[in-house]
């Protein structure tokens, strides 16, 4: 029996609106027809049904907790092995997991994108190529408002409070620090394609180093 390679694992981390899904986004672009998927932190937020709507509410969403880090980790190797998982999917209107999950095969390259995966040093040591997304305060509120008001239906008072609550503080605290573990920090987000393609080209080098990436060439 044929042994498979483990995958690539890259971890995309950076503060909430810093353009983190731009650049992964960029990079599963880059690398059309790779056996590549994304996988977001976020889909791993905790199961909240035994809390009321005012306990969920109230969680600090940007907190290392707040995540089932946990399950995460089990995912990971479960990919590292080759097997398949069922990705939980996160409702954002009910503050809680939904009954429905993302079944997701194993690939040769998967992005791993979050605020916290490098603050789980568990997380951190099954990533082989670690990015952060770097990108000014004031833009990253900009984004985050935007994105709120448009996919998730919050209100501009919510976002504010929430912000200077608990996003901006957790960042400087939890998310700025990890800054330190990246392999590659990247400016500027997706707007950085001198970045993006450094780090492409890297993966291209490791998937033909292993023999994966000979039926991708011509």
């Amino acid at each position: 029996m044929e042994h498979k390679q483990e995958p690539i694992i890259i971890g995309v981390t950076g503060g909430s609106g810093s353009g983190k899904t731009t650049v992964s986004s960029k990079i599963l672009e880059h690398l059309s027809g790779h056996s590549i998927s994304i996988i977001q932190q976020d889909s791993y937020y905790r199961d909240q049904a035994d809390m009321s709507m005012e306990e969920r509410i109230n969680v600090n969403y940007d907190h290392p907790l707040a995540f089932d880090s946990d399950l995460l980790v089990e995912h990971l190797k479960m990919l590292k092995s080759n097997q398949s998982i069922d990705i939980p999917v996160y409702d954002y209107s009910e503050f809680t997991r939904s009954n429905k999950s993302v079944h997701q095969e194993p690939r040769d390259v998967i992005i791993l994108e979050g605020v916290l995966i490098l603050d789980d040093q568990r997380v951190r040591d099954m990533l082989d190529i670690k990015v952060y997304v770097d990108t000014d305060d004031d833009i990253r509120i900009i984004r985050r408002i935007q994105r709120d008001m448009e996919q998730r239906g919050r209100s501009l008072d919510s976002i504010i409070t929430q912000y200077l609550t608990t996003v901006k503080p957790m960042y400087h605290q939890f998310i700025e620090p990890t800054k330190r573990y990246a392999d590659l920090i990247v400016p500027e987000g997706g707007e950085n394609t001198v970045a993006i393609d450094l780090l492409v080209t890297k993966v291209r080098d490791i998937l033909s180093e292993d023999g994966r990436d000979e039926k991708f060439n011509g």
